[in-house]
């Protein structure tokens, strides 16, 4: 999984464990979310915070002594809200509620994707609009500062009532019940052995929690699965961006086209922000390269280059505008409390429909569009370069003995199978809705399996794009060779990176490492710095 730039990037502004995020005060930033689940930034709960969250459940409380049924408080669940529970029954039927919903089966959810919901559902607790005990919020943050991660599975979300069973999977931790993972993400092990969550708690000193009324649907009834995967995908897109923008420059010097159609003039005519980004940093990384063709009084040059290139801020932009819009539907989702029923601030406690996840689907699965799109032209360019009849003078699939040594013919079709792949993870997760809960629910948003989708998406692009720059890279060898003109800054910072751990071309040697060293040098965002220290600007 690509989690671009990873904690390299991070540590520019942060150490590990150095940064706390205070809850309660104002809404957490795509940044705080990052921090908590992949840098594990400890967790604080304003004093303003708990006192709401007392207020609420002074309200919640004085409901519970009622005769009369309260959704969530007396009552039972979905198809069963006509269903009135007796006082006595009451902490079992919270207990119940947990155990049936955590329900989910398959692969082991990635830690940082845990800690992520975790955080956001905390966030939505200390609103005081859920109607929870302050013990609640601080046994919640207590285990996510302690290190310890519920296991969560990859299937059981709809992603209507929110992401259900994952929140379910983590409000057992507080109980004291399931399994967990305990340690920082320096510790991480996928093959390491669970523990009992009752056991993680003791030795942290956490005692579990007999949840009280309305407090296990306020446990489950969020979003915050999948906005957790939205928020780290648009921090790991924002580095892929500008990679895919740089592999892109790099593609069209080493292939000898033109600068020309990165004029800002000619993208003023079409004033989309993200192309106008996309074509400045083109510009930026191809302004003082020796390759790329520019007119010249009395000789002729390449009038035009193929789409892949000199269309490449129009796609690239296009990609980061849908971004943009993803952002502005995360940034209203930070700011919001999803539960139902919630306690308002006038005290009334009301049902509601903000649990349905279909604003996050959407922009989940728009995204996965753009992804596709964005690897797919990477993918044409890296193809022009190991056609003879395309790549102007290199040799045929940059081999170094063309015939006996195949060179890079086959990482073109390792790009071409993620690429296929991305195309299919594109079809919308979020226009599909099979009923549950006896017709209850019988709308749902499936922005769960969007966001689960998404995350493979981006480690694909970053594949393809960590071979694009491969190729790229190579043929600069090439180009060198012929004495054809020194490369730019930029990209000869980016060889020269390639170059510490990816030899120069030779006879054919195991290639799936060389692309593995190329992906390392993608997602840990060594790509990205490099380009930006030769160039003394950092990309937008």
């Amino acid at each position: 999984m690509c989690h671009f730039g990873g904690r390299m990037r991070c540590d520019r502004t942060m150490t590990q464990n150095s940064r706390t995020i205070t809850l309660g005060d104002a809404p957490l930033s795509r940044a705080d979310v990052v921090a908590v689940a992949r840098d594990d930034a400890s967790i604080l709960i304003s004093p303003d915070a708990l006192a709401r969250v007392a207020e609420s459940r002074a309200v919640i409380e004085t409901l519970a002594d009622d005769t009369r049924p309260h959704y969530g408080v007396s009552t039972g669940f979905g198809a069963l809200a006509k269903v009135q529970i007796p006082v006595e029954k009451r902490q079992q039927l919270q207990r119940s509620l947990i155990r049936s919903h955590a329900a989910g089966t398959g692969a082991e959810v990635e830690r940082e994707v845990v800690r992520a919901l975790m955080l956001l559902r905390l966030q939505t607790l200390t609103t005081g609009r859920t109607g929870v005990r302050p013990v609640v919020v601080e046994t919640y943050a207590a285990i996510l500062n302690a290190g310890i991660t519920p296991v969560v599975h990859e299937y059981g979300s709809l992603g209507c009532s929110g992401d259900l069973s994952p929140l379910a999977h983590c409000a057992l931790t507080l109980m004291g019940e399931g399994n967990v993972r305990v340690g920082t993400a320096a510790d991480e092990d996928p093959h390491a052995p669970t523990i009992p969550a009752a056991e993680a708690l003791a030795a942290a000193g956490i005692e579990p929690l007999v949840l009280a009324e309305k407090e296990g649907l306020a446990l489950i009834n969020g979003t915050d699965g999948m906005l957790g995967m939205l928020c780290l995908a648009l921090h790991d897109l924002d580095g892929l961006f500008a990679v895919a923008d740089i592999a892109a420059a790099a593609s069209i010097e080493a292939l000898t086209g033109t600068d020309a159609v990165f004029q800002p003039e000619l993208h003023a005519l079409r004033p989309h922000p993200g192309q106008a980004a996309s074509a400045a940093n083109m510009a930026a990384v191809l302004a003082d390269s020796r390759l790329v063709q520019r007119p010249k009084e009395g000789e002729f040059s390449r009038v035009q280059d193929a789409y892949s290139l000199r269309c490449a801020p129009q796609v690239h932009g296009a990609a980061r505008d849908t971004a943009g819009h993803a952002d502005r539907i995360a940034a209203v989702e930070l700011a919001s409390a999803v539960d139902n029923p919630v306690v308002l601030p006038d005290g009334r406690v009301e049902s509601n429909g903000n649990f349905h996840g279909a604003p996050v689907a959407y922009v989940l699965d728009f995204l996965a569009i753009a992804v596709a799109d964005l690897a797919s032209i990477s993918e044409r360019r890296t193809d022009r370069f190991l056609d003879v009849a395309r790549n102007h003078g290199l040799p045929p699939f940059l081999a170094a003995d063309a015939g006996l040594d195949s060179g890079l013919m086959i990482a073109q079709y390792t790009a071409a199978g993620i690429v296929s792949e991305l195309k299919r993870l594109a079809a919308p997760a979020s226009v599909d809705s099979i009923p549950s809960s006896a017709m209850q629910e019988d709308h749902v948003s499936m922005g769960w399996a969007a966001a689960r989708k998404l995350r493979r998406s981006i480690d694909g692009l970053a594949r393809v794009l960590s071979i694009e720059l491969l190729t790229s890279t190579r043929a600069l060898d090439f180009r060198a060779a012929e004495g054809a003109g020194t490369p730019a800054p930029a990209t000869a910072a980016i060889h020269a990176l390639f170059r510490t751990e990816i030899p120069a071309p030779d006879t054919d040697t195991f290639l799936s490492p060389t692309i593995d060293a190329a992906h390392g040098f993608v997602s840990s965002g060594a790509v990205l710095d490099a380009a930006e220290s030769a160039l003394g600007r950092n990309f937008g």
